[in-house]
């Protein structure tokens, strides 16, 4: 019984031929077996399987960051500490008003600096000085008070301190634009014709005493006007009076302060005459014939004034 379920000998082909599978011993590097030691670790490794069954997707993908510039990189300040502004800089923080109150003081505290200070600021020129006093005219209006009569003595007493302010400044300006100060006779002209017109619009009052204030600017201002008219005649410069329309611009001056301004009238008339000029300025008053006859026309058809410029006398 054990013969039959004995074991079948084994085939042909299983047999060991040493001819046909000759051992060979091959050399192997400790390189090649590097890898192959590594994977027994990591199959030995119980937690490879869960690492090889997580889902790719799930993995965080790289960040990639780019590299600071040069010029993103700031680099700390070794010596920061408080301290004052620079001269230059403190002068950038400073309005108009502030630097003005610091050059006073300056002047006051130093009385040299002055003619330095007077030697490097430029030139006033016509427009910003009139800008200037149009702020004092500006001072003045918003000085009145609300409601009541804004030609009393009440009313005065409010706006005397900004009415003085103006006239003080009107006589420290004008003689900056008078000869010899002053060469040009247009620059001198052009400023005239705007102080004028301020003091124009200076207010009335019911005092007399108090409306003293304005006949005195109406005499110093016509001086002014005798004074460059003088001076334009003896410089050469009585054509651009006669040509440029400054004897009608003198005249309807004189209209507007009744007569306050004859002063200047009258040069200006001397100059004329002079040099010839067949157009007189005419006084306060008087009017040619030929004058009369065209402004009863234009009375008689409702045009009188309507080429002249509109001012406004007396309180706003």
């Amino acid at each position: 019984m054990n013969s039959v379920i004995s074991t079948p000998p084994p085939l042909p082909h299983q047999l060991y031929n040493p001819r046909l599978s000759p051992s060979r011993s091959m050399p192997y590097s400790s390189s090649s077996l590097a890898p192959s030691r590594k994977r027994k670790a990591e199959d030995d490794d119980p937690k490879a399987d869960d690492r090889m069954s997580t889902s790719p997707s799930n993995s965080p993908a790289p960040t990639s960051q780019p590299l600071p510039s040069q010029r993103q990189i700031k680099r700390p300040r070794s010596s920061l500490v408080g301290r004052p502004l620079t001269l230059p800089r403190l002068l950038e923080t400073l309005d108009a008003e502030s630097l003005r109150a610091i050059l006073k003081t300056l002047c006051d505290r130093h009385p040299a600096v002055t003619p330095e200070v007077v030697a490097t600021a430029p030139r006033p020129n016509v427009a910003s000085t009139l800008n200037v006093l149009k702020t004092y005219e500006e001072t003045l209006r918003s000085s009145y008070p609300f409601g009541g009569n804004s030609t009393s003595d009440y009313a005065y007493n409010r706006v005397r301190p900004a009415l003085q302010a103006i006239l003080d400044a009107l006589t420290d300006f004008t003689p900056h634009f008078l000869p010899p100060n002053e060469t040009q006779a247009n620059q001198s002209l052009n400023f005239l014709d705007g102080a004028t017109d301020i003091i124009h619009r200076l207010p009335e009052w019911d005092s007399y005493q108090n409306n003293l204030h304005k006949q005195n600017a109406y005499d110093e201002i016509a001086k002014a006007w005798a004074i460059v008219l003088r001076e334009a005649a003896t410089r050469g410069g009585g054509f651009q009076l006669q040509y440029g329309g400054w004897d009608q611009k003198l005249a309807k001056h004189n209209e507007i302060a009744k007569g306050k301004m004859q002063e200047a009238v009258e040069e200006m008339g001397n100059v004329l005459g002079w040099m010839g000029g067949q157009g007189q300025v005419q006084p306060f008053g008087e009017r040619p014939e030929n004058d009369l006859q065209s402004v009863r026309q234009e009375l008689l058809s409702g045009t009188y004034g309507a080429n002249l410029p509109s001012v406004r006398v007396g309180p706003w």
